[in-house]
């Protein structure tokens, strides 16, 4: 982490005189990686430097010191393009075998193979990149850059896009599994099928004896064919949510994905998102994260907004691109954060996707930054994962999400 005096002596070489007077701040809490408030620092449109992120951002290092949002925070202060710096930071996770919603050994599609989906967009430069359902690749934020970077393209998808990676150079492997997601994906397709995926602690038991494991859950004694139904998609959300429930998958990494946003002192902001997707998805299926304005949006006037949680529900709301255009018209990122889930929850009328006290049962969560550094972190529900990350010179912190609704998802 670059230390004060050298931030300090960094954007003051650089940049113009002007008060940061009336700027918002969050104050940090006890989760942060911060000494005492550093002196006032003057500079060019009165912006501090902010890095954003989900939960992800704050939690993994694979085996490094810093997080993604930490390191993207260092580079940007020490002068690197915005977009360079926050991939670099989600590169962290991307690359870690214990954050299993994300790049390497996250959890596959329902025939065991992983798909990686992910965008990026950079504000000054207008520009923007996307890949989706790309395999082989574990650094799919990458790829995506190279798509903006290299072709007049937004976004290219399945083998296109993996052999477009191989054309650049990029590594492409066999398998992304870890020993972790599949020995996890062996146990979800013996949840769904219990008839033919067999525990291996229990082969003498009749059949009706292993359903007796999960009395609370649909009824999962499928057809030995996957069939990718509405039935189908019901038997296979309810038992990845059982494994969620018995602690045997993050809630985090079931719904998958990273959202990385950023602003340097020059008030310049760009974006990234990238995910494995929604854990044991029917192959070929492709949520928010690769497709602009829905898990992604950038526009260096005004802000940008990224999420994490029910990618289908921001696919028909064009959530980010909504909260956006909320931060346009003068709300703040709370606010426009708040806009959008309202939005999900009118939106949300089929009784498969509501509780029983008529809310969505599903969360989703949104991380906005606007033009002038300010940033907020909003959900339907707090609940699961409930913190989120920021980076700023007062250094890395994981405040609490701020909840549309009270109580969970499954209330």
């Amino acid at each position: 982490m670059v230390s004060r005096r050298d931030f300090v002596k960094r954007t003051s070489a650089t940049l113009a005189a002007t008060p940061l007077a009336g700027l918002a701040m969050s104050t940090p809490d006890a989760s942060t990686d911060a000494s005492p408030r550093a002196p006032e620092l003057w500079l060019k449109h009165a912006v501090r430097p902010v890095v954003i992120s989900d939960y992800s951002g704050w939690e993994f290092r694979n085996g490094g010191t810093e997080n993604a949002v930490q390191r993207a925070f260092r580079l940007i202060t020490e002068g690197k393009d915005v977009l360079d710096a926050l991939i670099a930071g989600v590169n962290i996770p991307e690359l870690d075998p214990t954050e299993t919603g994300i790049g390497y050994g996250a959890l596959p599609n329902a025939d065991g193979v992983v798909q990686l989906d992910a965008s990026c967009m950079h504000g000054p430069r207008k520009r923007a990149g996307a890949v989706a359902c790309i395999e082989g690749v574990r650094t799919p934020s990458l790829v995506a850059q190279a798509v903006m970077d290299y072709t007049d393209h937004h976004l290219l998808s399945g083998e296109g896009a993996r052999e477009f990676a191989r054309q650049m150079g990029f590594t492409v492997e066999a398998d992304l599994n870890t020993d972790t997601s599949r020995r996890l994906w062996r146990e979800w397709r013996r949840r769904v099928d219990p008839e033919h995926w067999l525990d291996p602690k229990g082969k003498g038991r009749a059949p009706k004896d292993r359903h007796e494991k999960d009395p609370g859950d649909t009824d999962f004694a499928a057809s030995a064919h996957r069939v990718p139904n509405a039935e189908w998609e019901s038997r296979a959300l309810a038992a990845g949510r059982s494994m969620v429930r018995d602690g045997l998958v993050r809630e985090g990494s079931f719904w998958g994905t990273i959202n990385c946003d950023g602003i340097s002192p020059t008030g310049d902001i760009c974006g990234v998102t990238t995910t494995s997707g929604l854990a044991w998805k029917i192959p070929g299926r492709t949520g928010d994260s690769p497709i602009l304005g829905a898990g992604l949006y950038v526009d260096n006037d005004v802000g940008a907004a990224g999420s994490t949680g029910r990618g289908e529900a921001n696919l028909y709301n064009l959530s980010s691109f909504l909260i956006v255009e909320a931060l346009r018209r003068g709300m703040s990122p709370k606010d426009a954060g708040m806009e959008a889930l309202k939005r999900i929850k009118a939106n949300t009328i089929e009784s498969r996707l509501l509780n029983s006290k008529g809310n969505p049962n599903f969360n989703i969560r949104f991380f906005v930054l606007n033009k002038r550094g300010e940033w907020a972190g909003v959900s339907m529900y707090h609940a699961g994962e409930t913190k989120f990350a920021v980076c700023t010179e007062n250094g890395a912190q994981a405040p609490e999400l701020e909840p549309l609704l009270a109580g969970g998802p499954e209330d």
